[in-house]
C-alpha cells in the first residue's frame, strides 16, 4: 500500500516540512553529482557509523553532528520518494499541530532516537547509516495518536491490478509499524539487510511518546455561515 494523500486540511503552510524536504532534495542532487569513491566518503563522513559513534577514535561533536547530517542524506530516488512522500502526507499535519519551531525539535529528537537505536543494536557496524525515515516514523507515531481517523488516499496493487481506497490513518500506520516489527527479527536471525529497520522502530516510539509532552497548538474554529444569509 502507497498513501498518496490525506483528508486532512491543515491552517498554515508547513514551512519547515517544506524546508526539510528541499534540503534533502537538494542534497542529493549533490550526492549524484559526486564521484563514486567521493560518494561513499561523503556518506560515511555524514552519515551515522555505529562503529564511529561509541568509539572514542571520533570526537563526540563530530558523531552528535552526524546524527543530524545523515537525515538529509539518501541512498538513491526510490529511497529519496518514498520518505519526502510521507513526510509531505504526515508531516504538514504534525507542523500545524505542534508549531513551526516545536516541529523542528520534534523531528530532530525523533531522527535521534531513530539514529541510536539502530546504533545499539549493532554497535560494531561500520556501515553507514542514512536517510530521514527514522524521523518521518516519529512523525507516524504523532500522526497514529492525534489523527488516528483521518482519511488516506491509497494506491493498493491487487495481482495485476491496481486500485484506490480511503483507509484509515491507523490500518495504515499500524500495518507499516507491524512490517517494521517482522522485518528487525529478521535481520536479528541474520538475514541481510540495508534498511534500518530498528532505526524505524525507535523513531516510531520516541514520536508515540513525545507527542504527549510537545504542547499542540488549538486549531481555531470554523465560522459557519447561515444559508440565509447573503455574504461576499
Amino acid at each position: 500500500m502507497i498513501p498518496l494523500r490525506d483528508e486532512n486540511p491543515t491552517e498554515r503552510i508547513p514551512i519547515v516540512t517544506i524546508l526539510i524536504i528541499v534540503t534533502c532534495v537538494l542534497v542529493f542532487l549533490y550526492e549524484m553529482s559526486l564521484p563514486e569513491t567521493e560518494l561513499m566518503s561523503f556518506i560515511y563522513l555524514y552519515g551515522v557509523v555505529p562503529k564511529k559513534l561509541f568509539s572514542f577514535e571520533t570526537p563526540l561533536l563530530s558523531s552528535i553532528f552526524s546524527i543530524f547530517t545523515s537525515m538529509f542524506l539518501h541512498g538513491g530516488p526510490v529511497h529519496l520518494i518514498g520518505n519526502m512522500l510521507y513526510l509531505w502526507i504526515f508531516g504538514n499535519n504534525i507542523e500545524d499541530k505542534l508549531g513551526r519551531f516545536s516541529f523542528l525539535i520534534f523531528y530532530s529528537l525523533c531522527g535521534v532516537a531513530a539514529a541510536l537505536l539502530q546504533s545499539l543494536v549493532n554497535p560494531s557496524s561500520n556501515q553507514p547509516m542514512i536517510g530521514a525515515s527514522g524521523a518521518i516514523a516519529g512523525i507516524l507515531g504523532a500522526y497514529l495518536i492525534l489523527f488516528p481517523g483521518a482519511r488516506i488516499l491509497t494506491l493498493i496493487p491487487l495481482l495485476f491490478f491496481i486500485t484506490t481506497a480511503h483507509l484509515p490513518a491507523y490500518l495504515i500506520i499500524l500495518l507499516w509499524f507491524l512490517i517494521q516489527l517482522f522485518s528487525s527479527a529478521g535481520s536479528i536471525t541474520g538475514a541481510e539487510s540495508h534498511v534500518a529497520y530498528f532505526a524505524h522502530i525507535g523513531g516510531f516510539i520516541a514520536g508515540l511518546l513525545l507527542i504527549f509532552i510537545f504542547p499542540r497548538k488549538k486549531r481555531k474554529p470554523r465560522i459557519i455561515y447561515p444559508d440565509y444569509l447573503d455574504y461576499d
